[in-house]
């Protein structure tokens, strides 16, 4: 009778420094630690961990890179708030590593876009209206420049994001947001006739928020994402080809 032997794969021991940043970690999200309190210094951590200070030094790399620590002035240690902008950045880069398509960037804005606009519908303040308004109006005044257009574009979806005061949200739309950018400017430099179209669809996403007119709101979304998947297809390209960062900036 043939015996099985069952294999197993070795044990791998994980590095002390990742131990570190995880000790620490757990306590900055189980709330021991808060924004702004002390870490400690490097020998001090030394000590409490009994490891040497290279291992410390790499530990604090791993949480000063996500965000959670911050290296004070004095060279003391403190607990940070990970800004919305660095998360996201990273998420875009995994987004496009992944090889992300533009169909499925697409049907995520179809879910993203208008709740952030019925959100906004709530939530958005004359201050907030005020920003779009600017926005808008400078989206005018540079319709000749399809490069100014698409930031505006982006600039203005990131405001409607702002409008809704819900962080949640604002996280969740900022990493496709950057690739919605780069769609966008490839859509209007090869075709600037849809210009005049963008800003029509922002002018009344605007007026139905001055008018906290939900039906409306939802109306122009609908047809400001439907104009930006015709463009793409018209651009000839195919929605389900990966979609890349596009970095040409204003005034270039």
């Amino acid at each position: 009778m043939t015996q099985i032997t069952t294999r197993f794969e070795r044990i791998k021991a994980r590095p002390a420094y990742e131990l570190v940043a995880e000790a620490i970690e757990k306590k900055i999200l189980a709330g021991r630690l808060k924004p702004g309190d002390p870490v400690g210094t490097e020998s001090e951590l030394v000590r409490q961990f009994g490891v040497n200070r290279s291992t410390v030094r790499e530990g604090i790399r791993l949480l000063e890179q996500s965000g959670l620590v911050a290296r004070e002035p004095s060279r003391r240690l403190s607990v940070a708030v990970p800004h919305y902008h660095r998360l996201a950045t990273r998420m875009t880069r995994a987004l496009i590593l992944q090889q992300v398509t533009f169909r499925e960037l697409w049907h995520t804005s179809r879910a993203l876009e208008p709740a952030a606009v019925d959100q906004a519908m709530d939530n958005a303040t004359e201050e907030d209206l005020a920003e779009l308004a600017v926005n808008v109006d400078e989206t005018r005044k540079v319709r000749r420049d399809p490069a100014a257009v698409a930031e505006l574009d982006a600039e203005f979806h990131k405001l409607i994001g702002k409008a809704t005061h819900n962080r949640v949200l604002l996280l969740a739309k900022e990493p496709s947001g950057m690739l919605v950018r780069s769609t966008t400017a490839l859509i209007i430099l090869s075709n600037p006739t849809g210009i005049p179209r963008l800003i029509a669809a922002h002018e009344h996403i605007l007026e139905a928020l001055q008018r906290r007119d939900r039906e409306k709101g939802r109306l122009w979304v609908d047809r400001h994402l439907r104009d930006w998947k015709a463009g793409f297809e018209r651009s000839g390209r195919d929605l389900d080809t990966p979609v890349e960062l596009y970095e040409r900036t204003r005034g270039e």
